[in-house]
């Protein structure tokens, strides 16, 4: 997992800035607003697309979603075994490599606190090569905070990617 870097400039900062705040604005408007030209708008927000630098990405906000967030801080000697995990389990979100004492942070979501703890204990106590491991409860988020969730818990596939989640979570 490692993260490519894209440069920007002012005016695409501009362009960014102008679409999070109104995703509806069309291009002559934005162009309108950073004083450019239409085509170059256009080419310049389809180089952000391409790059992986502007998303346009559906998904559920955090802030005012029915939903127990948690930030689980992870010490282990196979960060790349974590991140594999994350990508198969429907109930973690999303995952960080980070430097430092904990070396993967996950963001991980449940309807039921138990679900969150009986994840935890399943994926990451119980993992031998996890050395480490704390859990915290997010108790607020201050600006919106949009994340892709999957609703669909049968892809927790316990057969082929090793997942329990299904063997000790019911809905």
């Amino acid at each position: 997992m490692e993260s490519k870097v894209f440069k920007i400039d002012e005016i695409d900062k501009n362009i960014i800035e102008l679409i999070q705040k109104e995703p509806t604005l069309t291009h002559t408007e934005i162009a309108k607003r950073v004083n450019r030209s239409q085509p170059t708008i256009g080419m310049r927000i389809r180089k952000l697309e391409d790059s992986g630098v502007l998303k346009f990405q559906a998904g559920i906000n955090v802030k005012t979603m029915d939903l127990i967030l948690a930030r689980v801080e992870i010490q282990t000697l196979k960060p790349l075994e974590i991140i594999d995990l994350v990508k198969k389990c429907p109930y973690m979100l999303n995952a960080f490599r980070l430097s430092g004492s904990s070396n993967i942070s996950v963001f991980i979501a449940s309807t039921k606190l138990e679900h969150l703890d009986n994840i935890i204990n399943c994926h990451f106590r119980k993992n031998k090569n996890v050395l480490n491991v704390h859990m915290n409860i997010v108790t607020d988020v201050v600006n919106d905070f949009v994340l892709p969730f999957d609703f669909d818990y049968s892809k927790c596939d316990h057969d082929t990617s090793g997942c329990c989640c299904g063997k000790c979570i019911t809905n």
